[in-house]
Order: structure tokens, then sequence, then C-alpha cells
């Protein structure tokens, strides 16, 4: 017997962990980050902030397909995250786009809870995946995989009802799950002049520092190799040790 933890549990944990701690939560967007006598000023949306450090772990942001009815059917059958809307289709028969980890583990957990899954790649194999995840899914029999096949527009009424594929085709679908990877947009960053790779990830030190004094970064937006919850986790860690410790040699 193993134990096991969903995605979406993990992540309420932690908040719940967060908010035991009496650590104050603020959903707000942040539009800009500066540099200040006292270290940085960081605005968002509803007001400004003052900070000695900040440790930036703003994520990535799903790619899309920039495909017709993708944008508009966002949150009414158009989905960028299985662990969280997996438990809304159940029962329903739903495509997810894409041919890496991320796809073929996402078809998997749809699985449990829906009728039928067609994963659509646009390559004639699974190339990127790990040979695991590929042999679970060809023993799957609720799981269809449509190689050489690309979507061309997301239809529906009121939800997606349907998708129209490039070669003509339509599949009956409720839902259409995009898993075609993940783009850094750290485009905020640009006045404080950080530094980072040709793809726009933060560049960041063993200590989860960046090139600019007091400001470190942690999680899939860094130029770590590995984007998986527990590198997340150690490296948000990681980075909260450096920046007490850099603030106590300061004092």
């Amino acid at each position: 017997s193993y134990f096991e933890i969903k995605g979406i549990e993990l992540m309420q944990n932690i908040i719940s962990h967060v908010k035991k701690l009496e650590v104050p939560i603020k959903n707000e967007e942040v539009l800009e980050i500066g540099k200040s006598d006292s270290g940085f000023n960081v605005k968002t949306k509803k007001g400004d902030y003052v900070a000695k450090k900040v440790i930036f772990a703003a994520g990535t942001e799903r790619s899309k397909l920039n495909v017709k009815g993708e944008a508009g059917f966002l949150g009414r059958g158009v989905s960028y995250c299985a662990t969280c809307d997996a438990a809304f289709f159940r029962e329903k028969t739903v495509a997810v786009v894409g041919g890496s980890n991320a796809a073929l583990t996402a078809a998997l957990l749809l699985s449990e809870f829906g009728s039928k899954v067609y994963l659509i790649y646009r390559k004639d194999n699974f190339f990127r995946a790990e040979p695991a995840w590929v042999e679970l899914v060809e023993k799957d029999k609720k799981i269809e995989v449509l190689f050489n096949t690309e979507i061309e527009e997301i239809q529906g009424d009121k939800a997606v009802g349907s998708v129209k594929l490039k070669s003509g085709k339509s599949l009956d679908v409720d839902g259409v799950f995009i898993e075609i990877g993940s783009e850094a947009k750290t485009e905020i960053l640009d006045d404080l002049k950080v530094k980072k790779t040709p793809k726009g990830y933060v560049i960041v030190d063993r200590d989860q520092k960046t090139n600019v004094k007091g400001f470190f970064a942690a999680g899939d937006i860094t130029d770590n190799s590995l984007k998986q919850i527990i590198t997340a986790c150690g490296e948000g860690a990681t980075a909260a040790h450096s920046s007490y410790v850099e603030g106590k040699q300061e004092s």
C-alpha cells in the first residue's frame, strides 16, 4: 500500500497551513515591482507595498492553442488544469490536447472521472513522454489516442459541445483540456533588470538568489530543469531561508 494525495488537495493543505501560521494572503494582481530606498515597491491593483526582500514565485502561464472558441469557452468546458477541473467532468466525454507527460497524466486522471477521453496529439508518437505513462495510457480502455491530429475549432452553445479537427472531422466532447506546455511571463521584471534565460525564466543560484540583491525567485518560473510541486516547494523554502539569512547579515 502507499499514500496518495491529489495535487488540488495538496494545494489546499498548504493554504490551510499558511493561514494557521497567520500569514496574510492578499489576492491581488501585481502591476509593477521597482526598487526603493528600503528595498522594493510592489504595486498592485488594490494598493502599494514596501518590502525589504521579495520572493518571486509567479509560476508559468499555460500555452494556448490559439484556435477559434478557445478563449470564449474558458471556464465553460475549456481548461488548462485537469487537477483542478477533472471532477466537474464525471461521466462526461473530454479531449486532452498534447503529448508530454503532463498531457498523458491529465488523460489518466480524467479517465478516472469521465466516460471517454480523446488524447489528441499533432505528432505521430509520444516521443517526449516517459514510457511508463505511455504504457498506462495504452492500457486504459477509456482513452483513445489520436495521433497526427489537430483541433481547428472548439464549438458549442453555452458550453463546449464538440471540436472540429483540421481533417474536417468533428468529435462530440463536453470539455477540452489543453496541455501543450507553459510559458514564462516575466516582462514585469524588466525594469528591475533581473537576468533571465532567452525563454524568460529567471536565473537563480543554489540559494534562489537572482542578480538583483534582495530579490529571490522560486518554482516553475526559475531556470530549473524539473517543474514539479515538490521542487517548487523546496525552492520556496530555500528562498525564504536565504532571504532571512541575508537580512540577518545586513542587520
